[in-house]
């Protein structure tokens, strides 16, 4: 089948179904790229799956029993620290697959644009932590991973308010948080190219939550609700973890998140 003669829904499907990394990396960019020269109609013809697939040698854990990073000096924590970072950027495709998938019919072409644009940066990212992987001597998957970012793509699959609210609104901007603190640490280590790596995630990031909340905020307009209030009582309901500080306040404002939503609730 051409790209010409696919759906929308049946390319998204089939990247989500690619379990290989690299593999993932390449259906989630073809996806993006697609669709933007207009080679996939927006049809939705297809379900997204429950799940997504990911690699076989990928030994997922409960985050409970993740076992401890220490501190940053040595090899194998450093080893630790970005395949932690790969793990998330990796399941951040398939968010932003699944988050076009599910949602795009309902919510129109732009809304596809702008979260396919998103699972091409997060299959970048993962390439470049997974080229620093490489030449740390290990790779993604000889280490464990937790399983909770997709546990919240599950919780909120029937409400598109809940998956913007909880998947940009909450985990990605906590990404905006704790990001600058390790990028200052891989810094202090002589470690540019990181630092580099770091400092791009960041600024993609940024543009991620901004998308993430203009379609929240127009969903919230389209039903009449208070953005505000709902965003916190989706928080409250989808988000056992709780928000907690410090938060960077100016990233999180630059992707239209300003504090008067989070701070009475942190």
């Amino acid at each position: 089948m051409t790209p010409e003669h696919r759906s929308l829904a049946t390319a998204i499907r089939a990247a989500l179904l690619t379990g290989e990394a690299t593999a993932k990396v390449f259906a989630a960019r073809q996806v993006a790229r697609d669709w933007r020269l207009g080679r996939l109609g927006f049809t939705f013809d297809v379900a997204m799956p429950d799940r997504p697939a990911w690699p076989e040698e990928l030994e997922l854990l409960p985050p409970r029993d993740m076992p401890k990073r220490g501190k940053m000096g040595s090899e194998r924590n450093r080893i630790a620290l970005w395949h932690a970072l790969a793990h998330i950027e990796f399941v951040a495709i398939d968010l932003a697959l699944d988050m076009a998938g599910r949602f795009g019919e309902a919510m129109g072409e732009e809304f596809v644009s702008d979260f396919l644009q998103v699972a091409a940066d997060e299959a970048m990212h993962f390439a470049l932590i997974a080229r620093k992987l490489d030449s740390l001597g290990s790779s993604y998957g000889a280490l464990p991973a937790h399983d909770g970012l997709w546990s919240a793509a599950q919780d909120t699959a029937g409400d598109v308010a809940a998956r913007l609210g909880i998947v940009p609104m909450v985990l990605e901007a906590r990404g905006l948080d704790v990001t600058p603190a390790t990028l200052e640490r891989v810094q202090a280590q002589g470690d540019e190219n990181g630092a580099k790596i770091l400092k791009r995630i960041l600024d993609d990031e940024i543009r991620h939550v901004a998308a993430g909340s203009k379609h929240f905020h127009a969903i919230c307009a389209k039903r009449g609700d208070n953005p505000r209030e709902t965003w916190r009582n989706l928080v409250e309901n989808h988000f056992s973890g709780g928000l907690k500080g410090p938060f960077n306040d100016s990233a999180r404002l630059a992707g239209g998140l300003p504090r008067d939503f989070y701070a009475p609730i942190a």
